[in-house]
């Protein structure tokens, strides 16, 4: 009866080892949680930028203001009969 209960022991222990650190174990299923967690997070951080990378195409293509105001801000662009002042501010 003792090396029964001694074998059912050993299998128990060897089975505990396999659930916790084996390869499928519960180490790595909450490694693998963890990864997709913060990959879900990432995914819809690049879905929101897409979005709005997508809202300014739209915007770009229909509308010929949003497109003038861009050409100003970025490229310094004026207008014919416009007076254009720029402001240089002090350097101590």
């Amino acid at each position: 009866m003792k090396i029964v209960a001694s074998l059912l022991f050993a299998l128990l222990l060897v089975l505990q080892l396999q659930l916790w650190f084996g390869a499928h174990g519960v180490f790595q299923l909450w490694s693998m949680q963890n990864t997709i967690e913060g990959n879900q997070q990432r995914n819809q951080e690049l879905s929101e930028r897409n979005e709005a990378l997508h809202a300014q195409v739209q915007e770009l293509k229909e509308g010929k203001e949003a497109l003038e105001d861009r050409a100003r801000s970025q490229l310094g662009f004026i207008k014919d009969g416009e007076t254009f002042y720029r402001v240089i501010p002090e350097q101590n």
